[in-house]
C-alpha cells in the first residue's frame, strides 16, 4: 500500500490503500491546510518531482528537499563519534542522499524538534537499521506514523552521548526541544535550535512565535520558559532550520539580547 505525504507540511502518514482525510499537522491553528484543499503525494510520487541535496552549512552538512517542498526545512548532520546524528528530518530519503550519509558514517540517532520536522522520520530509521529517533512525549499525539523506533523521551533533558544533550524548551510546541552540542563551534559550543528559537534575517538576533506562518507571538510566559530552559548551555553559535539562518559568532550573548528585546516588544 502507498506511504502517503501532506504536500504542505511534509508529515509522512502510515500505509494505506487511500490518502488519509485530513493532515491533523496542517489543521492545528499553528499552521494551515493549502487554500487549494488538502493535497497528497504517495512515496513514488514525491520521489519523482523532488530530490535530496546537501551541502555545508557553517561546518555541518545540511540536507533538504528540492524543489522546495512543504515547509523547506534542511535537517543537518551533526558528527558523534564514528557516526552522525541527524537533526530534525525532511520529508524524503532517496537512495543517493541514503548512501552520501552510509559514506559518512551513517546514522546513529535521529532527533526531532518538533512536530512540524517530523517528515520521513521513518523511512530514514529504517535505513539506518531502525537508528532510534528522539522525540520529546509530550508532541506524541502528533506522531502520524507511529514506528517502532521512536522513542518518546519524558523530562527536561536527554543526553544522546557525552558531546550532545537534548533540551525541551517548549514554546512552539509543548514538548518542543534543541539540541546542544558541547564541542561544536571549535568548542565554544553550537546550539541547534530549529524555529524554537528562530534565527532572525539579520542573523544577529532569534526570536519565537507560537505559529510562524499565522503570525501568532509566543506569550511572556512561554519565552521566559525557553530562556530559563537555555541559559545553563554554553554555546558560541546558533544554527536554524533553514540554509544559512545561523548565528555564527557570540551567540549566547545574542540570544540574551533576543529574549530582551522580545519580551520588551509583547509588553510594551
Amino acid at each position: 500500500m502507498p506511504t502517503w505525504t501532506c504536500e504542505q507540511c511534509g508529515a509522512q502518514f502510515s500505509d494505506s490503500a487511500n490518502p488519509p482525510p485530513s493532515c491533523r499537522i496542517c489543521e492545528d491553528e499553528r499552521q494551515f491546510v493549502n487554500w487549494n484543499g488538502q493535497v497528497w503525494l504517495s512515496r513514488e510520487e514525491l520521489a519523482k518531482r523532488h530530490h535530496v541535496v546537501w551541502r555545508d552549512d557553517l561546518g555541518l552538512v545540511g540536507i533538504a528537499v528540492e524543489p522546495r517542498l512543504a515547509i523547506g526545512q534542511r535537517a543537518l548532520l551533526v558528527p558523534d563519534g564514528e557516526a552522525l546524528v541527524m537533526w530534525d528530518c525532511i520529508p524524503l530519503a532517496t537512495r543517493e542522499a541514503i548512501d552520501y550519509v552510509r559514506s559518512r558514517g551513517g546514522l546513529k540517532a535521529i532527533a526531532i524538534s518538533h512536530p512540524h520536522y517530523y517528515g520521513a522520520l521513518a523511512d530514514w530509521s529504517e535505513a539506518f537499521g531502525n537508528a532510534p529517533v528522539y522525540l520529546h512525549g509530550d508532541d506524541a499525539q502528533w506522531i502520524t506514523r507511529p514506528h517502532p523506533s521512536i522513542v518518546p523521551w519524558r523530562g527536561e533533558e536527554l543526553a544522546i552521548s557525552d558531546d550532545l544533550r537534548l533540551v525541551r524548551a517548549g514554546g512552539h510546541f509543548t514538548g518542543a526541544t534543541v539540541l546542544h552540542w558541547r564541542t561544536g563551534a571549535d568548542g565554544s559550543g553550537a546550539l541547534l535550535a530549529g524555529d524554537v528559537a528562530q534565527v532572525a534575517m539579520d542573523r544577529r538576533h532569534v526570536s519565537f512565535m507560537y505559529s510562524y506562518p499565522n503570525y501568532t507571538p509566543l506569550n511572556a510566559v512561554a519565552v521566559r520558559r525557553i530562556a530559563e530552559a537555555i541559559a545553563p548551555l554554553a554555546f558560541g553559535r546558533i544554527y536554524g532550520a533553514w540554509w544559512g539562518r545561523n548565528i555564527e559568532h557570540d551567540a549566547k550573548a545574542a540570544f540574551d539580547v533576543s529574549v530582551a528585546r522580545y519580551l520588551a516588544a509583547i509588553t510594551g
